[in-house]
């Protein structure tokens, strides 16, 4: 499970309907409808937050919009209502890894898209993480 800090638009096709796959499981998995990926690290942040499942709504709104602008059709029912919620913290040096790890699958599964992306500056986060300085989350696993 790849819960992806960066925003949406940095993904390509296969990486955006995964994350859409994903965060639909985490989803159930903080609501208590299944019992696999319970101890998942990349559900550690949403687990700490005062109120998980409005922050997975809000993840997966994000995803959904972007989804929209390029024209698939996710089934926004499958979420629940998207509210302002209080933004989860994640450093900087866990955006700059996520990144690198991004680079590296569009290297091999989508040249043109890596290449569009590779010179870009600090990427954007997803509009539910607030990014602070520090090194990679403890929660991944690098």
């Amino acid at each position: 499970m790849r819960l992806w800090t960066l925003h949406p638009r940095y993904l390509d096709a296969r990486g955006l309907v995964a994350v859409w796959r994903e965060g639909l499981l985490a989803r159930a998995v903080l609501r208590g409808r299944t019992r696999g990926y319970c101890s998942h690290p990349q559900l550690h942040r949403f687990l700490a937050h005062p109120s998980p499942v409005t922050a997975i709504n809000a993840y997966l709104g994000c995803v959904h919009d972007e989804a929209a602008a390029r024209g698939y059709r996710f089934d926004r029912s499958r979420i629940g209502p998207v509210r302002t919620c209080t933004r989860i913290r994640v450093t900087g040096e866990q955006v700059a890894y996520e990144w690198r790890h991004l680079l590296a699958k569009l290297r091999e599964r989508d040249p043109a898209r890596f290449r569009a992306l590779r010179g870009r500056a600090g990427p954007s986060a997803n509009p539910l993480f607030r990014v602070v300085k520090g090194g990679i989350e403890e929660w991944e696993r690098v």
